[in-house]
């Protein structure tokens, strides 16, 4: 939903876009995601639910590690650069740990957080130690990870104007 303001403010402001997790202008720069996902039923509804709720882009997917060291390991636009890397632990093929181990790596840093249904203390820790900035369990922390996107696209749109 867009809420506008009337009368002559209508065309000084851009519209406001509401959600559960505050308020964010549409005309924000979108945050650049890169999800690593493997069931395309869950791949597909998070990126819908990113996408209207929090001021995200998906730049692309991989359904497993190998698809996903690929594409952000990629030199220059080629991988489109992602600012934030969201992992699942497990995958059709090798694992979110080894993902986030090789991206921590990068030429180009991106944050990184955990979206998985195995959030155990012992996997936050280890994921933590890898270089994950945050770690959500699916079944449960959604709205925490929309609050994370929309307060980290805030971050760089402060830091970029």
């Amino acid at each position: 939903m867009a809420l506008r303001r009337s009368g002559a403010d209508t065309a000084a402001r851009p519209a406001v876009r509401a959600g559960r997790h505050g308020l964010f202008c549409p005309s924000m720069p979108a945050l650049a995601t890169y999800i690593v996902e493997d069931s395309p039923v869950i791949r597909e509804s998070l990126i819908a639910t990113l996408e209207e709720l929090a001021p995200v882009r998906v730049v692309g997917w991989a359904a497993d590690e190998a698809a996903a060291l690929l594409w952000l390991g990629q030199p220059g636009d080629a991988g489109q650069p992602a600012a934030l890397v969201i992992v699942d632990l497990f995958l059709q093929g090798g694992s979110g740990l080894g993902v986030l181990r090789a991206a921590a790596r990068l030429p180009r840093p991106a944050h990184l957080v955990v979206l998985s249904n195995y959030a155990t203390p012992d996997m936050r820790r280890r994921c933590l130690e890898l270089g994950a900035e945050r770690v959500f369990d699916k079944s449960g922390a959604i709205d925490d990870l929309l609050a994370y996107c929309s307060e980290l696209a805030a971050t760089q749109a402060a830091a970029i104007g």
